[in-house]
């Protein structure tokens, strides 16, 4: 039985200790922090990722905290409709798409790590601070300043590094990857608790990103108030705002953005009222890290953010992080060499996650946006097909769905779409 450690008990780490476990391994878990909190705002969790969780064993308990996703609708800065599509099994796939909070993801693979690994499978208050490798282990080292009981030292045989976007383990592997890549844009990530909107699955898209900036909604918690209401997550992109720490958990208020979309009109919300009533706005600016050319060093290797750091662009970042999870523990599972089991984890995910940074920066499918303010020069239009058809659209998106491993159930390739792939294809290096 593999002796196995993992830095960071975040969503990813969780989920790898569970899928671990469901290969008979138990891993031990170390987090920097004192406690865990449910903290955060929303996050979109894909088919693809819902089936993870699903094989875990925890729809329901997972269900019972998200908002199912039923639509997906992208419009214009003054509110009209680009393109739309139907989410999850709305749309075909084997299973549904839903939104959540972050914090409460993250508190329901805790408790079930409890559960099945026991409380004593996480350590927390150990920040890890370095670690050295020889051919029959690692040694991992801790600042045990916040839980003087932990230790300050451990002997593991396999060692995976979840410590997210400013992983310890990954700058001592890879010392160049703390540079990082800012967009020159920043992110203002809000909740408001209000009256569902629409049929109260529905995620917007609005805004463009060259004259006033842009906006996507949805909804993480039903009936938050039992009164009805949603708690509803917004985030909103900024340009020509200096670059701040890269720290999901800045919190400031929503004055320089809460006029942004004044000129939006939509008959079923008041964009600029949803961002004036906010509960709470984190400040964050749009950094990624540069693909890595390594995750894997022996015994030790990289996994979720601290692999593959991404633009919260598409909803993938998390999602990626529990198939990571997945194929790890398939790998240690499947042979007594570590080192050859890291080796292929590493093969099967680094190259298509990479291709994910690189579409994320890139503006993913949210180019379709992009597309129109510029053919449009920037005024409201007659008729979306006679600037941007439906078919240039489908393309753009079937391809990215494609790539991030949920290709639209029943779809055929169609030739005369074909052409318009390079619209999307060609953001991705920006």
């Amino acid at each position: 039985m593999l002796d196995i450690v993992i830095i960071g008990a975040g969503p990813a780490g969780l989920a790898t200790a569970l899928r671990l476990h469901q290969k008979g391994f138990r891993p031990h878990l170390y987090e920097s922090v004192a406690e865990i909190k449910p903290l955060g705002v929303g996050v979109d969790i894909k088919p693809y990722a819902v089936k993870e969780i699903t094989e875990l064993g925890l729809y329901d308990a997972f269900k019972a905290i998200s908002v199912e996703a039923k639509e997906s609708v992208f419009y214009t800065g003054y509110g009209q409709e680009i393109f739309g599509e139907l989410c999850g099994k709305h749309m075909g796939y084997e299973y549904d798409q839903r939104f959540v909070h972050r914090g409460h993801l993250q508190m329901m693979l805790y408790k079930a790590v409890q559960e099945r690994l026991g409380h004593d499978a996480i350590t927390l208050g150990s920040r890890c601070t370095g670690f050295e490798q020889d051919e029959n282990g690692v040694t991992v080292h801790f600042d045990n300043t916040l839980n003087p009981a932990a230790p300050t030292q451990v002997r593991a045989d396999v060692v995976i590094g979840v410590d997210g976007i400013r992983s310890v383990v990954r700058s001592q592997l890879l010392p160049e990857s703390v540079r990082t890549h800012f967009s020159g844009l920043t992110l203002y990530r809000g909740v408001t608790v209000m009256k569902p909107i629409k049929a109260g699955g529905t995620i917007l898209h609005i805004g463009d990103p060259i004259r006033q900036g842009t906006i996507i909604v949805y909804p993480i918690q039903d009936n938050v108030d039992g009164q009805g209401n949603q708690l509803v997550n917004w985030v909103v992109e900024q340009a020509e705002k200096p670059q701040t720490e890269e720290d999901w958990n800045q919190e400031t208020g929503v004055r320089d953005i809460e006029h942004v979309f004044d000129d939006c009109k939509l008959p079923f919300l008041d964009v600029s009222e949803m961002i004036r009533n906010a509960r709470e706005c984190y400040l964050f600016p749009l950094i990624d890290h540069d693909p890595l050319k390594q995750w894997s060093f022996g015994r030790i290797t990289l996994l979720g953010d601290a692999a593959h750091a991404m633009y919260p662009r598409g909803g993938n970042s998390v999602c990626q992080a529990f198939v990571d999870a997945r194929v790890i523990a398939e790998k240690l599972a499947e042979t007594n060499d570590p080192v050859e089991a890291l080796k292929a984890y590493e093969l099967e995910r680094r190259e298509k996650v990479n291709w994910l940074v690189l579409a994320s920066r890139g503006e993913g499918p949210e180019v379709v946006r992009r597309i129109v303010e510029e053919r449009s020069g920037g005024k409201p239009f007659e008729d979306i097909e006679d600037i941007f058809p439906h078919e240039e659209a489908l393309s753009i998106f079937s391809e990215y769905h494609a790539k991030a491993g949920m290709k639209i159930p029943g779809q055929k390739e169609n030739a005369d779409a074909r052409q318009y792939q390079s619209v999307f294809t060609a953001t991705q290096n920006q």
